[in-house]
């Protein structure tokens, strides 16, 4: 079951944006799902479908936000550094 949110925004900022309305819900929705994403809050996974492409689109399409594609918390990144030092010791 898929629920829908509604955005007010000005008439005409699409355009004054060099959008159509269509590329403007597409970009509000990819933002949308990189925010959640970069914030830890969804998984690549439902990111991807938020922003109605596939993981693999969406995680090619972080880097043009600047967004991190693997997020890991600073106590992960250690853990997985431990763990490959280990593996080479």
């Amino acid at each position: 079951m898929e629920k829908q949110a509604i955005v007010t925004y000005p008439s005409g900022l699409p355009q004054s944006l060099k959008m159509s309305d269509t590329e403007f819900a597409q970009t509000i929705a990819l933002f949308a799902a990189a925010k959640l994403y970069e914030l830890g809050r969804i998984s690549a996974g439902k990111a991807a479908r938020l922003a109605h492409m596939t993981r693999l689109d969406f995680l090619q399409r972080l880097a043009d936000l600047g967004v991190p594609a693997i997020n890991l918390r600073d106590e992960e990144i250690d853990a997985e550094l431990q763990a490959a030092r280990e593996l080479a010791a």
